[in-house]
């Protein structure tokens, strides 16, 4: 009788083996499809970083770069320039106070030292005398 416990054993084995095989076969379709979809997604998001990047040091040295004709660095306010700069154009002070935004005042205390600009104003006259200089050593 052992032979026959054998055999059945056996065969009880070989078709449990088939049976796990017909169901391990969808499992390792749908494995090999998950690690195919996970491989793209790694490649697309190594692509999208790489393009941050070049975007990211592209931006940083288009914004460090400073406008055409404009300084980079913080201007430092000198009175005495200010005050040849003005006379060199032939402006009264009253005038160069309306092209800044300013008053007459305020531009006579510039000149003499006895105020400085304040930040809305530095910042124009930084662009005047930028523009003043191109325009002076042009003619």
């Amino acid at each position: 009788m052992p032979n026959i416990s054998t055999l059945l054993k056996s065969e009880i084995t070989r078709l449990a083996r088939r049976e796990i095989k017909k169901e391990l076969a969808s499992v390792k379709t749908a494995y090999g499809a998950y690690r195919r979809y996970m491989a793209a997604l790694k490649r697309q998001v190594a692509a999208l970083e790489r393009k941050s990047a070049q975007l990211a040091k592209r931006s940083q040295s288009t914004s460090s770069m400073a406008p055409v004709g404009m300084p980079e660095r913080q201007v430092r306010f000198v009175a005495k320039g200010f005050a040849a700069l003005r006379k060199r154009l032939g402006l009264s002070a009253a005038q160069l106070g309306a092209l800044i935004g300013a008053s007459e005042q305020s531009v006579y205390n510039w000149e003499t030292k006895k105020a400085v600009p304040r930040k809305e104003h530095s910042q124009q006259l930084s662009n005047f005398a930028v523009l003043a200089n191109a325009r002076l050593t042009k003619d």
